[in-house]
């Protein structure tokens, strides 16, 4: 099986790390340490080989080192079935982050050509209890592994939105201007919406397909009010006609930012935000070595998977069968614990880094 993996990580005056460098294998990573250490930072930086703001959703001026925050920077080299690569990234005092690939500038979504990252971290355990936001999110986070493209169509959605909102903040009445915008909003917004759906139908049969300790989820594409056009065509027409009320309420009151991603626990018939704690995150896992296994069938490779704090959420069987299918699946999964036992189960199937703190905010990052 072909592998994809980070093979060299350096980071520099990011968060807590002054400086860090490490050269794992193909091997999972368990990274292990005392609350506040700077385990997630580690993950963090690798989240950033894939487009968008990272794991944490953060600015690039938030990732520099306090208190100095003159910028920092990470680059890694990575290894893929197309072969090797080196990416950099980095921000200068607060501006906003820089890409590079084997020397050449490059935007954010050409990462998602190179390698794919999948994440799971504690902020999304709320995921099926919240609002519809952190799930289309979540979504599209699924469809860009899939659909490098999906990144640039949600960007060009976003703008057209935002110009034809600022259209009606504007009061403007030239029905030309909004026909532009509109257009704009139905070619990207088409591509999202069908991305989308791919995306959950290549999810379902991967969870179907497989034998696993986790439970299938059965994923629903629907609408917080009204129905999504099936057409670019009809997305137009739905845009243009619903102008009067939209330019009421201030915003698009159709389009795929109205999306939304129902769950349903499959073998119990329960919806996904009626479970329990403990079955809401068995799913989420569920529905990750899923993503993997779709990936791993579509390209070639298994993605790179960032895990934080997810074996200490799981009981001991559960964590057993979650190492098993990391290994089975080939993937380098970066995985956070406080304590290096949460990994027994992995033996010398993982390489293990301990992060400590060091004082004044700084962390330290040892191979073992």
């Amino acid at each position: 099986m072909t592998t994809a993996f980070v093979s060299r990580l350096t980071v520099s005056h990011f968060r807590s790390h002054k400086t860090a460098r490490l050269a794992p294998d193909a091997r999972p990573v368990a990274v292990f340490g005392p609350n506040g250490a700077g385990k997630t930072n580690i993950l963090e930086a690798v989240s950033l080989l894939s487009p968008g703001r990272g794991l944490r959703r953060a600015a690039a001026s938030d990732m520099a080192r306090r208190p100095e925050a003159l910028g920092w920077k990470m680059r890694a080299e990575v290894i893929t079935p197309e072969g090797h690569s080196e990416i950099e990234t980095w921000s200068d005092a607060g501006a906003a982050r820089q890409v590079r690939r084997d020397g050449k500038p490059v935007s954010q979504t050409a990462l998602g050509r190179t390698i794919r990252v999948l994440w799971l971290i504690p902020a999304m355990d709320r995921l099926w209890i919240e609002g519809a936001d952190g799930r289309r999110r979540f979504l599209d986070r699924i469809a860009l592994s899939f659909f490098p493209d999906h990144a640039d169509a949600a960007i060009e959605y976003e703008k057209a939105m935002r110009e034809r909102n600022r259209l009606f903040r504007d009061q403007v009445r030239d029905a030309a201007w909004y026909a532009a915008y509109e257009a704009q909003m139905a070619r990207a917004g088409h591509l999202l919406h069908v991305n989308r759906g791919a995306a959950l139908l290549r999810l379902q049969a991967a969870q179907d397909a497989a034998e696993t300790a986790f439970p299938t989820a059965d994923l629903t594409l629907m609408q917080t009010e009204g129905e999504m056009p099936e057409t670019e065509t009809d997305l137009r027409a739905a845009l243009a006609e619903s102008r009067f009320r939209d330019m009421a309420a201030g915003r698009a009151l159709v389009g795929p930012h109205r999306a939304d991603l129902s769950g349903v626990y499959a073998a119990k018939g329960v919806p996904a935000r009626d479970c329990s704690t403990g079955e809401q995150k068995a799913l989420l896992v569920s529905l990750i070595l899923a993503n993997g296994r779709a990936l791993l069938a579509q390209t070639g490779a298994p993605p790179i998977l960032l895990l934080d704090e997810v074996a200490a959420h799981l009981d001991p069987d559960r964590r057993a069968a979650l190492y098993d299918e990391i290994c089975t699946l080939g993937a380098q999964a970066w995985m956070t614990g406080t304590e290096r036992g949460l990994f027994d189960g992995l033996a010398d199937r993982a390489q293990y880094v301990r992060v400590r703190e060091t004082g004044a905010g700084q962390s330290e990052v040892c191979t073992l």
